[in-house]
């Protein structure tokens, strides 16, 4: 459960009234844990180390990678509580260096754009709470939690969704459309429907 001394933001909005956020850290741990148990370790038991380093590595177990890079601040998140207190949804951020395992990395690197500051990375929705607003806030929580720590440039990996039925496990992080509305700019495609796109953010 969330540390009741941490300070949460409440997002207002339509169906969103409800939701907190809250950094991902040693306090917010156990409810991180509890939500990716509940949704079977994420697409076959990533537990969100996908875009780090020590992905792909033999013989380490996905959920401790984890819990020990956030239990000493080697990895990033805004995480989305309701108001029962379980967490329902997060959106990863974190530097470059934290986030080196990108999407189309072949693509990218053909005509690499500028070296972003920081990389939001999963945008993950619990599978029951989806169309509900969670990502929405998950990623207005990251954008705050970044101005605050200096702000700088803010890329993302994304897919577009208009004129197609996208499957969700496409949209893990997150859509284009969504980035659009908080002015990131379509920098280049680097898939059939994968777009890099990047951001200017304010310190605050």
């Amino acid at each position: 459960m969330p540390d009741d001394d941490a300070p949460p933001t409440t997002t207002p909005g339509s169906g969103a009234t409800a939701l907190t956020v809250h950094e991902l850290d040693a306090s917010t741990w156990d409810a991180f844990a509890e939500l990716v148990e509940r949704n079977n370790g994420i697409f076959g038991g990533c537990w969100c180390i996908g875009w780090h380093p020590e992905c792909g590595q033999r013989g380490i177990s996905h959920r401790d990678v984890k819990e020990r890079r956030v239990r000493t601040g080697g990895a990033h998140a805004a995480l989305v509580v309701d108001a029962d207190g379980l967490a329902q949804g997060w959106a990863q951020y974190g530097s470059p260096q934290e986030l080196p395992n990108i999407k189309h990395r072949r693509r990218y690197d053909q005509e690499p754009p500028p070296m972003p500051d920081w990389r939001i990375a999963c945008v993950y929705v619990d599978r029951r709470h989806r169309g509900q607003g969670v990502a929405r806030v998950a990623l207005e929580g990251a954008l705050d939690s970044i101005a605050r720590q200096g702000g700088g440039l803010v890329e993302a990996i994304s897919e577009t969704t208009a004129g197609r039925d996208a499957q969700g496990r496409f949209l893990f992080s997150g859509t284009v459309e969504l980035f659009d509305q908080y002015d990131f700019d379509r920098v280049r495609q680097v898939g059939m429907h994968a777009w890099i796109v990047q951001r200017v953010l304010a310190a605050h």
